[in-house]
This record gives structure tokens, sequence and C-alpha cells, in this order.
């Protein structure tokens, strides 16, 4: 920690030359010493100065002293103007960025889709969610025979149930709900919902 001294439990002066990686792993590197992991959760309940951690983590001074010079080199905690020290929340959601952004996306095809369903689903599916319900309706038939194909065949399923399983596409389900209806892929009588149209698989005969 170049530059840095601790001066009556605090840190203060120089700079200190930051890790860059804000990714996940590296995050998690820096936590998964327990020591560090006290550190940090001791400033996060309000300990400012190495004294105040030793009190709260009972951890050795060094080794409190240790902990700090690693994690104010990772980033994750910094000294403030007055020389007391933050965990620098910013690193926390950068890793969460960097984790979303890195995140396998499922395919259409691993959810049911067709491989017609997929070529339309593709603009409209990230992470397995739609992003908006199309407004185009050729667009929406797609989408909706493709959710119409979650409800199996030949089964009534309650309100809730039917919810459940569209929310997991959209938070809007009473929207899908009702376009599945209007469009005459789920049939609706007091509460309860079946499938009556869409894109049915179709088994080989049996020998």
């Amino acid at each position: 920690m170049a530059g840095q001294e601790l001066v009556g439990g605090r840190w203060t002066g120089g700079t200190v030359q930051f890790m860059s990686d804000a990714g996940p792993e590296a995050l998690v590197g820096l936590l998964a010493e327990e020591s560090r992991l006290k550190v940090v959760s001791a400033i996060v309940l309000g300990a400012t100065s190495e004294p105040d951690i030793v009190t709260l983590t009972d951890l050795e001074p060094k080794t409190v002293r240790k902990a700090l010079e690693r994690l104010i080199r990772g980033g994750i905690v910094e000294t403030a103007g007055t020389g007391g020290l933050r965990v620098v929340t910013e690193r926390f959601k950068e890793a969460a960025q960097h984790a979303a952004a890195n995140r396998p996306q499922a395919r259409p095809e691993e959810l049911g889709a067709t491989a017609d369903q997929a070529q339309v689903l593709r603009n409209y599916l990230v992470d397995g969610k739609l992003s908006h319900i199309p407004a185009a309706r050729s667009k929406r038939l797609v989408v909706l025979d493709f959710l119409a194909g979650q409800l199996e065949p030949g089964r009534v399923y309650p309100e809730e149930q039917v919810n459940y399983l569209l929310g997991r596409f959209h938070p809007d389900y009473a929207a899908l709900r009702r376009y599945l209806v209007e469009e005459e892929l789920v049939e609706r009588r007091e509460g309860f919902y079946w499938r009556t149209g869409g894109t049915f698989e179709v088994g080989a005969p049996a020998e």
C-alpha cells in the first residue's frame, strides 16, 4: 500500500495502487479470508479506525492491519477524508454488473421453443425473460404460441398457477394471460384455464 501510513489508528496520506479487476471472482477472493471478511463487516457496522475494528472483531492488531492493507489495495475499503475507513459499495455493484454481463444467455430452444419460434424469440428473450411484449400482432402471436406451450394439453390450471407460469417470463402476466385468451390459445372459465390452441408436438406413431 504505497504511501499510506497508520497514524493514531487511522490510515492517512499517499495514494493506493488499486486492483483493476472488478469482477466477482476477484471480489470473492478478497473476502474469502475470514479476517478480511470480519474487517469489512466491522466497517459496515460503523468502525472507522483500526482500534474500532480490533474491538469489534477481537482480531489481533497486526491481523487487522494486514487485512486492511489487502482490502484497501483491492479497492474494497478506502480512507475517508478524515482518515476514517469506509467500504466501497460501488465495487459490489460493479461485480454484480460484470456477472450479469457475462452470464450465459439461455437460448430459446433450451426453454422449449421450436426452431420457428426461436427465430422470433431471440429478439425478445433476454436471459430467459421477455424484455417486452411485442406490439406487432404477428410477433406477439409467436411469443404467445411459445407461452401457451408452457401449459400441458388436457390439464386444467387455476389462475394463480397460470400467473406463476407466465410471470417467469414477464412481470405483466395479466396482459399475457388476456392475450392468450383473446387469441384462443387458452380458454378461461370460472377462474380456471386450459390450453386450446397453439403448436403441439406430435410424437411418432407406435410401432
